[in-house]
């Protein structure tokens, strides 16, 4: 018997802006890693997209395009520097155009997720980031003490997002995503542990608030009322003393009257990776529900408490992967959108198998490092360290395939953990040595 299509999942969904999502799917945000040595959108990012266009998910949200080229999250992101001719010259806006029009190839919405990272930024990308405060990301040694934002930068900080926002329209983008999540520039703001400012851009969470609340105003302005602004919140940062779920609701009542097309809820950053569906640093983390635990998808438990605040649809992103709870979700109104990302590394149709009925649960490949059977860490004093080593591991699995992806290729799933892992970094490496390459001829 032929399973029939997913009528929930197939819906329409008007934006508060008037725009139309053919379907209740998206393409959930995935740094590519695919700039070139000028950090300008390249062919593979062309070749990606239209695979993924073509696989059927009404919205296509970019990896984070960057606004700052001082402060990366990895060296191979696209950015847009307003401040740079290298990446406002006409070879660059045609890649972005080229990049957009093989992204929407297939009638969905493609939106550019514009980002900073602040704190976040590997040392050897940026040797001195950026943060609301000069407060240390501790993992494995691998990022740079920050150093406090002065206000003019946050103001500099916040005409940027706003004018990245208008070049992505320009260009072709059918909208664009304010990444408020998962530790990086904006999220630090929000967060009590990582902005501990004592000006008017810190202190109790109203304004903790503003430089999110800014960026928004500024770009909704900036590109009119009826393009598509969307924003990424954390709705947990799952951290001792953090941003919680109280602290999001609350942040969600204020950008009810702040023109948000769609709010996109997820959780965690780096040192506590729930994102990815993994426990991070048990010292920091804070208490997670037994009732979250059992959940397939991550954050809808979160989500039903915003349902209640928010005016906007919601999307949420994170562990789906039966057809029977995306259903659920939206056809209960817990969210209007669901959010699938990795296994969109490995299989791009997969969208458009669930919306037509063929199948009823997403693929799923679990990892992990062999060194840990080895004895080669300590269960006590070295288990935050696996930890950490599995996490990249993982994601360097998924992002290798996502390159093979780019290059027109089938995904590689026998691939170790180990082997992801030295390989992403070989990787990554070696494009950050060609981007500094670059930007000294450059200078």
């Amino acid at each position: 018997m032929t399973p029939s299509p997913s009528d929930i999942l197939s819906r329409p969904l008007t934006l508060p802006c008037g725009a139309v999502l053919p379907n209740r799917l998206c393409k959930a945000a995935m740094t590519e890693g695919l700039a070139d040595e000028h950090l300008r959108a390249t062919p593979r990012l062309d070749t990606l997209y239209r695979r993924w266009s073509d696989g059927g998910a009404g919205l296509l949200l970019t990896g984070n395009v960057q606004i700052d080229r001082r402060v990366l999250e990895r060296p191979a992101n696209v950015t847009i520097d307003i401040t740079d001719a290298m990446t406002q010259d006409g070879e660059a806006r045609q890649r972005l155009a080229r990049w957009a029009k093989a992204g929407t190839s297939g009638g969905n919405h493609l939106w550019m997720q514009i980002n900073h990272p602040g704190r976040q930024s590997p040392r050897y990308v940026t040797r001195q980031p950026m943060a609301p405060s000069a407060e240390q990301l501790g993992l494995l040694g691998n990022f740079g003490k920050p150093r406090a934002l002065t206000e003019p930068e946050i103001l500099d900080l916040i005409e940027r997002f706003a004018k990245v926002a208008v070049i992505a329209r320009d260009c072709g983008f059918t909208g664009v995503q304010i990444h408020a999540a998962h530790g990086y520039l904006l999220s630090s703001f929000l967060s009590p542990v990582t902005n501990r400012r004592t000006d008017a851009w810190g202190g109790d969470l109203s304004n903790r608030a503003r430089m999110l609340i800014e960026v928004l105003r500024a770009t909704r302005r900036a590109v009119g009322a009826d393009f598509p602004i969307s924003v990424k919140l954390n709705s947990d940062d799952f951290r001792k003393g953090g941003f919680t779920n109280d602290d999001c609701v609350q942040v969600v009542g204020w950008l009810n009257d702040e023109s948000v097309d769609l709010l996109e809820l997820s959780g965690g950053n780096y040192e506590q990776p729930a994102l990815l569906g993994h426990q991070g640093d048990a010292s920091t983390a804070a208490p997670k529900r037994e009732s979250t635990r059992r959940r397939e998808a991550y954050f809808l438990e979160y989500a039903e408490r915003v349902r209640k605040v928010a005016k906007m649809p919601l999307m949420v992103t994170g562990g789906f992967r039966t057809r029977e709870t995306m259903e659920t979700a939206v056809d209960e109104g817990v969210c209007d959108v669901i959010g699938l990302a990795r296994p969109l590394c490995t299989h791009t149709d997969v969208a458009g198998a669930l919306l037509r009925g063929e199948t009823r649960e997403l693929p799923a490949f679990e990892r992990g490092l062999v060194l840990a059977d080895r004895g080669l860490f300590s269960p006590t004093s070295k288990l935050a360290l696996f930890r950490q080593l599995n996490a990249f591991g993982e994601i360097g699995w998924y992002y290798l395939n996502l390159f093979r992806l780019a290059d027109g290729l089938g995904p590689d799933l026998q691939r170790g953990t180990l082997s992801a892992l030295i390989g992403y970094l070989s990787t990554e490496y070696r494009a950050a040595w060609r981007m500094h390459r670059a930007r000294r001829s450059h200078v």
